[in-house]
């Protein structure tokens, strides 16, 4: 081997070594942005339901010890169910409207707001939502903290999950992994401060961190294209300069027609997504966002609905332990099956989401007729459930991401990021009065 091969050796070894480091920081980073992003989100459903049943407390004289279900029993219940007057549905509709809302409109304007810009914002909120929950002392302080963190989980949702088209694939995976994580990570965290003695004002100070991490995930360990418009608005993934480059080393100026094809393939590439472009988009989003949004109403009018009323009394765990167990391994579901993208892929999301549907109609109906021997039976559909609705979530952006066409990708994936939101915020219609229904039996 000559000097010159040599020196080239070595530059591959070091570009090797480049690349794999820069991807390795790009999937560190959204596995961390996916984390920090739905970290409050989920805090907020745990922290904010606590405060507000220590606030009812200071009222009644009754003491509140639980998260989301605040007693063991109900004694001024007659039912033969033992459940909270109010669904935890009535919850979960303050912190997913905002997010609802967001997704329903920004994807048509979003582009106008630089992504540096996006992000300050949703750790500006995120932040507030902490600080406001923490302080609170009356009821309307701690829905409004709620909302904060539903709005920076809602921008951040749909600015992430556009920004991943700049990058490798792979990231996506990343994201999803975090976001799995988050529902893992948020419930034991804070279960786990407060279990510890620590206030739950302390114990979302404490958390303020996040916020910071995602600050630093983004603007310090991401590693961007080039032409990344960080601080600029952009118009889409292909610029004239891409454009060219993409043209054949020999082009024969005669050939009319070749040019001309040329021309008109450029204009449309290189021009803004119209409000009917954005529309046409829609409609062929329809296959992917349809069955992400019966996911997740099915999943959450199981969790939101019935699982406070699969309450087992010959079970050595209280009512609230039993509740917890269930949402936590319904995380650990979620969590496993949106890392699965890195070594399967699944194609066919519509039978996730009829699995879905069995599996709430088969709980509705172990409600009614309360047929399961054992808590642990219902645990292991929990943690079934979670995975249904992880797998659905990745492989359906998965699959918007290699279907889309590079101009549409971007807005395509900000876009469908609605369908898991309205599949939420319409679980809670049927879940409040079936909720009621039990109670009053």
């Amino acid at each position: 081997m000559d000097q010159r091969d040599s020196v080239n050796a070595d530059s591959d070894r070091s570009t090797g070594s480049e690349a794999r480091c820069q991807r390795w920081r790009n999937q560190s980073g959204f596995w961390l942005l996916g984390l920090c992003n739905n970290f409050a989100y989920v805090v907020m459903l745990s922290a904010a339901h606590d405060i507000l049943k220590q606030q009812e407390s200071h009222n009644a004289t009754v003491p509140s010890t639980d998260l989301l279900h605040s007693h063991s029993g109900n004694s001024s219940n007659s039912s033969r169910y033992d459940c909270n007057p109010v669904s935890t549905a009535a919850v979960l509709l303050a912190d997913i409207l905002p997010t609802l809302v967001i997704k329903l409109t920004a994807p048509f304007v979003i582009h106008k707001m630089p992504y540096g810009f996006r992000i300050l914002v949703c750790v500006a909120t995120a932040t507030t939502s902490f600080l406001v929950v923490s302080f609170s002392s009356t009821v309307w302080m701690s829905i409004l903290g709620v909302i904060f963190a539903s709005v920076s989980s809602g921008l951040g949702e749909l600015s992430f999950l556009s920004l991943t088209v700049y990058f490798s694939s792979d990231v996506l995976s990343g994201w999803g992994s975090g976001t799995g994580g988050a529902g893992v990570a948020g419930a034991f965290l804070y279960s786990a401060f407060t279990q510890a003695g620590l206030s739950p004002r302390v114990t979302l100070l404490i958390m303020l961190v996040i916020p910071a991490v995602m600050l630093i995930s983004y603007f310090l360990l991401l590693v961007f294209p080039p032409s990344f418009p960080q601080w600029k608005s952009g118009s889409g993934l292909l610029s004239g300069e891409d454009f060219q480059e993409r043209r054949p080393l020999i082009v024969d100026d005669n050939d009319e027609d070749f040019v001309q094809d040329e021309k008109g393939r450029e204009d449309r590439c290189t021009r803004p997504l119209t409000f009917s472009d954005k529309l046409h988009i829609l409609k062929g989003l329809l296959k992917f966002t349809v069955p992400l949004c019966v996911v997740y109403f099915a999943e959450y009018f199981i969790n939101q609905g019935l699982l406070e009323l699969l309450y087992f009394p010959a079970s050595s765990l209280s009512h609230a332990e039993q509740y917890r167990w269930y949402q936590t391994l319904y995380q650990i579901g979620v969590f496993i099956s949106r890392t699965s993208l890195y070594c399967i892929k699944i194609r066919r999301v519509w039978v996730l989401s009829v699995l879905q549907c069995v599996n709430a109609v088969v709980l509705l109906i172990s409600v009614y007729c309360q047929f399961w021997p054992y808590v642990w039976v219902v645990f292991l559909i929990v943690l079934y459930e979670g995975l249904l609705g992880g797998a659905a979530y990745v492989n359906i952006f998965y699959l918007i991401r290699v279907e889309t066409g590079d101009r549409e990708r971007e807005f395509a994936m900000a876009a469908a990021s609605v369908g898991d939101s309205i599949g939420i915020a319409l679980s809670a219609a049927p879940a409040i009065p079936i909720h009621n229904y039990f109670c009053s039996l």
